[in-house]
This record gives structure tokens, C-alpha cells and sequence, in this order.
């Protein structure tokens, strides 16, 4: 039978828009336990995955199974029961450490009506039938797109002449609904190369005071032109329409399943559902879009203010010295506790009945769980089965983020 912890080996993915060799937090993380990865300085190193997802599975650091086996041998003991009623022998969640150097391809996740859908039409593409909400959780300054902005912010910059040509005609710039701004969205995407440069030249020649509080947007609009062009669609949904964020470290977000996001910078923890399909449709190259019809039409608007997206801190009742924290997204495959200790500072924390991933993005200290200790340094990473308490204590400052269901 399988112990109840199990150090785990990762690995990273090479995205574009990863940051560069070892200022990737992801790829450095990921070389501290996992002896077959090397770091390439030439590459980039975009998101490092420690769940079970096939695409890019974990293994045990010691035998080098496969996780997921690991698993279905030991479901009771490491899982739980109402988990597994819940959710099956499959992790359901998917915790990930990204490094983004620029911005990432505007997309949404489909919610699981239109997953199943589009599993059934396309397995190959769309992997799997289950929704992806997530959250984010800034480890360092984090820029993103995200949600939509207030209507009269959006209806504000359609009255520039550049960008009245994407209002329908039947509408107004002035009486936006959300119907009328999934056509606007629409209108963008479909829109020619000239006409987005076009539409980009008239908004960068914009006054900052005809911008008001939107005057952030002639910052952003060369650093965009540089990473994709300025023909690329997605310049004017996420300038236009979307809601432009910055979270300092330890500031969270929550993303539900057909909302609109690009992720600009910084390094982040993400967890979502089990789930690996994204429909995209800018900040990337022609060939990698998906249809605009299906994009636009999956759109949800549920997230109409910058503060709507920000997922708050919670004190957890799982803590016994008050040394940690959640992030509870409205969804039932995960929470995130994060503990943050100075140096010999303690920290106790119940058992979680249900399965978990634990690992350290800074810091040296060491865990003890069922009479056994194990390292907790930057970059060690843990599955921790059901039912177990674990202590933690840190050499110096420590930072344990732990993904769980329940």
C-alpha cells in the first residue's frame, strides 16, 4: 500500500510565451527535484503542471510512476470516499506554476455543456468533457486581461470615430447590452488586418485626456504591437472591452468557465478543474485561432467590473496556528491554502479529507506527517493523501501553496 506522501518529479511546457531559461521561475522550480530536467537558455518554459493530466503527467520522485497509477492502486487510502463519489480516481484539479514573459492567447474555457459537445466533435483537439474554472495567485507582479470592463467605459471608447465601425448598426455605442457587445466582440475578431491597424492607429493617436482613467491603454498598445503585431484581433477586445488588472504577490483572481482572460506578465500559481480545452482567438498565430462564431457565442458576461474577477483571502479552519490562509473559488473541485512562515515559525494543519498537492515556491523548512519528515524547500513538491495532519517548519522564510478537494 502506498504511503500517504509521495514526493513528486514535474515537468514544464515550452510555450512562446514562457520567459526565457532561468528567468523562469517554472523551469527553476521544476529542475529542484526532477534530475531529467535540464534547463535549455534558449528556451522558453511556460507552465510547469503538477497534477494527472495525460498531456503532461507527474511521476513519484522515487519509483517514477506515474501519479495517476499511484492512484487508481490506492483509491480509498489516498483519495477518500467522498471524493471519490464526487469526482472518480482522477485528480481533479490541476495545479500549475506559470512564468509569462507576454501576453498569452486571449481565450476562454468552455463550460461543460460545450466541452462534452466538443469532445464528442473533435477528441483529438478538445481532450477531454469537463469545464475549467481556475484561479491565479500572483507570485510576482501580474498583469492581465481579464473579464469585461464596465458598460460605460466600453461605451465611451466606441464613440471614437476609429472604433464605431465595430458597433452593429441596428444598435448604438451609446445603449450597449451584453448582446450588443458579444456582436462588438464579434466584429473585432472577424475584422481585417487593415482594419485593426486602423482602428489601433486611431486609438493610439487618442489624447490621454479624451482616455480619462482609460489613459493606461497608450501603454499598453506598443508593448501588444511588439509581442503579436499591430493587425492582431486581439488587440482591440482586450484594449476595447476588457478589464486591464495588476496584483501584487499573494493577490488572487477567479476565472469562471467561458470567461474572456489573456494573461500579460509576471509569475503566477493556477489551479482549475481537470480540464485542458481553451478556445482561442488572438495574441497568437492565424493558424492556432478557433472559429470567432465559437468564441463569441460561449462568451459569458458575468464579470462586468475589475473587482469581480478578485478572489479574497479567507482565514482557514484547517490552520491550527493561524499561519495560513485559503482562496475558496465558487466551485467544488479545489481550494488553494497557502501558508507563509518566517523563519522557525510552526505551522499545523489538519487533516483534509480528500486528495492534495502541496509544494514550496520559496524558502527552506521541513514537514512532518504520521511520524515521518520530509524536506519542504523551494521547488519540492508533495501529494499528501486523505486523512493526514501535517506540520510544517520553516528554516527560513517558507511559502506552501496546497491544492485540495474535499
Amino acid at each position: 500500500m502506498a504511503d500517504s506522501v509521495i514526493q513528486l518529479k514535474c515537468n514544464c511546457n515550452n510555450y512562446p510565451w514562457g520567459k526565457t531559461g532561468r528567468q523562469s521561475l517554472a523551469a527553476r522550480l521544476c529542475e529542484k527535484t526532477n534530475p531529467d530536467f535540464k534547463i535549455d537558455e534558449s528556451k522558453p518554459y511556460s507552465e510547469m503542471w503538477m497534477g494527472t493530466y495525460p498531456e503532461l503527467p507527474t511521476y513519484s520522485l522515487e519509483t517514477g510512476e506515474d501519479l495517476q497509477q499511484i492512484l487508481n492502486k490506492n483509491k480509498e487510502k489516498l483519495i477518500g470516499k467522498k471524493v471519490l463519489d464526487k469526482f472518480g480516481a482522477d485528480l481533479p484539479f490541476l495545479p500549475k506554476v506559470l512564468s509569462i514573459a507576454k501576453a498569452l492567447p486571449l481565450q476562454i474555457h468552455p463550460d461543460k455543456e460545450l466541452s462534452e459537445k466538443l469532445h464528442k466533435e473533435d477528441p483529438e483537439k478538445y481532450t477531454d468533457p469537463n469545464h475549467k474554472p481556475e484561479i491565479a495567485v500572483a507570485l510576482s507582479r501580474f498583469e492581465a486581461f481579464i473579464g469585461f470592463k464596465p458598460v460605460a467605459e466600453i461605451e465611451k471608447l466606441l464613440q471614437l470615430d476609429s472604433l464605431k465601425q465595430f458597433v452593429p448598426a441596428s444598435a448604438s455605442a451609446l445603449q450597449l447590452d451584453d448582446e450588443t457587445l458579444r456582436q462588438v466582440c464579434a466584429n473585432m475578431l472577424k475584422a481585417s488586418e487593415d482594419a485593426v491597424a486602423s482602428a489601433l492607429k486611431g486609438l493610439r493617436s487618442t489624447s490621454p485626456e479624451q482616455l480619462g482613467n482609460q489613459r493606461y491603454i497608450l501603454d499598453l498598445i506598443p508593448r501588444l504591437e511588439e509581442q503579436y503585431g499591430r493587425e492582431d484581433n486581439g488587440n482591440l477586445v482586450a484594449l476595447v472591452c476588457m478589464n486591464y488588472v495588476v496584483l501584487e504577490p499573494g493577490s488572487g483572481l477567479y476565472i469562471p468557465a467561458d470567461g474572456i482572460h489573456a494573461y500579460l506578465s509576471g509569475d503566477i500559481v493556477e489551479c482549475m478543474a481537470r480540464s485542458n480545452n481553451v478556445i482561442n482567438t488572438g495574441f497568437c498565430p492565424k493558424p492556432d485561432r478557433d472559429s470567432a462564431d465559437l468564441f463569441t457565442k460561449a462568451l459569458t458576461f458575468k464579470q462586468h467590473d475589475p473587482s469581480e474577477p478578485m478572489l479574497e483571502k479567507k482565514a482557514s479552519d484547517k490552520s491550527v496556528n493561524g499561519k495560513s490562509f485559503e482562496f475558496t473559488p465558487p466551485m467544488s473541485e479545489f481550494n488553494m491554502l497557502v501558508t507563509n512562515l518566517a523563519a522557525s515559525e510552526s505551522e499545523s494543519i489538519k487533516p483534509v479529507f480528500g486528495p492534495s498537492v502541496m509544494f514550496a515556491t520559496s524558502g527552506h523548512g521541513k514537514m512532518t506527517v504520521e511520524g515521518k519528515s520530509f524536506t519542504l524547500d523551494e521547488g519540492y513538491i508533495y501529494f499528501i493523501g486523505q486523512g493526514v495532519r501535517v506540520d510544517i517548519t520553516a528554516a527560513d522564510g517558507l511559502s506552501v501553496y496546497r491544492a485540495y478537494a474535499e
